[in-house]
């Protein structure tokens, strides 16, 4: 009679392990839950982690990885905007962008990303942003401690200006770049 209840306790307590897991995971915030108030959200961009690396560059002050969605890298590989064509409305780009440090580590002077900074979106909708050359921008700038990112600004045209400066290409200084 014994080993029943001892049973009973097992069975219990590994219910009790899933649901305790199951909570902690349900109060992990969701990165993508977040939207740039009359702006782009987050959630658009969903997997924007495992996208294309369309070009690399460096300020002074940051280290940037620009990335692209599908539509965005099948348009650049057909020679948009080289070819003169816009890209298709779909298209996304991310630009990642860290706080450099020197490495440590490297036989040579190289520096390499430390803290995550921000995060710029840019989106081809022409209809949604015919006002602004059809495309969207957004910036959401991370926040450390609480491991999420912050929306910086409102609206979607907190990139027009500055982009307005490469219009021939359709608004997008990067390249895609040779492999």
């Amino acid at each position: 009679m014994t080993r029943i209840p001892s049973l009973m306790m097992m069975a219990l307590a590994m219910v009790l392990a899933v649901l305790g897991a199951t909570a902690v995971i349900a109060q992990q915030p969701d990165k993508y839950a977040v939207q740039v108030p009359n702006g782009l959200s987050l959630s658009a961009f969903r997997g924007y982690e495992g996208w294309e690396v369309v070009s690399v560059a460096r300020t002074d002050e940051v280290l940037k990885v620009i990335v692209a969605n599908p539509v965005m890298i099948e348009a650049y590989k057909s020679g948009v905007p080289g070819n003169g064509k816009p890209f298709p409305d779909g298209s996304k780009i991310a630009k990642i962008q860290w706080i450099p440090k020197k490495s440590s580590e490297a036989p040579f002077d190289v520096s390499v990303p430390d803290r995550l900074k921000d995060l710029f979106l840019i989106e081809k909708d022409s209809k949604r942003f015919a006002d602004i050359a059809g495309w969207g921008y957004a910036l959401f700038d991370y926040d450390s401690p609480s491991d999420t990112f912050k929306p910086n600004g409102s609206g979607v045209n907190c990139g027009t200006q500055c982009h307005t400066l490469v219009k021939a290409k359709d608004y997008i200084f990067h390249p895609y770049q040779k492999r």
